[in-house]
């Protein structure tokens, strides 16, 4: 009974273990979608379009701060990265590549924000270890 009892919950922990880190994928690429729509919104023309826009031309710790804050439950911020990238279109037909100077969030720029998230595994019996987990999301900035 003991040893069938230890297979069994540490079978029962590592399905549990497993199905969180699904969920913190389904985090990291809803985390980094909302980060992407934010900052196509929030370009360098967008208070121009819309003015009652708030946080007008978004920087990359703007977004960061925002996907931060989307507060999803079990999920802790500190262990957390967003990265955000812009690129330009340098030839046609569209090829991207990074922008390194003037206005990067300009329309028809893209955008990059990649979440990875540092998720604890623990299994029973098994070595504790950090698992990351990361999505992309690249979109054109609209305004």
């Amino acid at each position: 009974m003991a040893i069938a009892s230890a297979v069994l919950l540490a079978l029962l922990f590592g399905i549990i273990q497993i199905a969180f880190a699904l969920y913190t994928y389904d985090f990291a690429s809803e985390g980094a979608r909302e980060g992407t729509r934010y900052a196509i919104v929030r370009g360098s023309s967008s208070c121009t379009n819309t003015p009652n826009l708030t946080n007008c031309n978004a920087t990359a710790a703007q977004i960061q701060n925002y996907v931060k804050g989307l507060g999803y439950p079990g999920i802790n911020s500190s262990n957390l990265t967003v990265t955000t990238t812009w690129y330009t279109a340098s030839a046609e037909p569209t090829s991207w590549s990074i922008c390194s100077s003037g206005t990067c969030n300009a329309p028809g720029n893209a955008v990059q924000v990649a979440v990875t998230y540092a998720m604890p595994l623990w299994i029973p019996f098994w070595k504790r270890q950090t698992v990351n987990i990361s999505s992309n999301s690249q979109m054109i900035i609209a305004q």
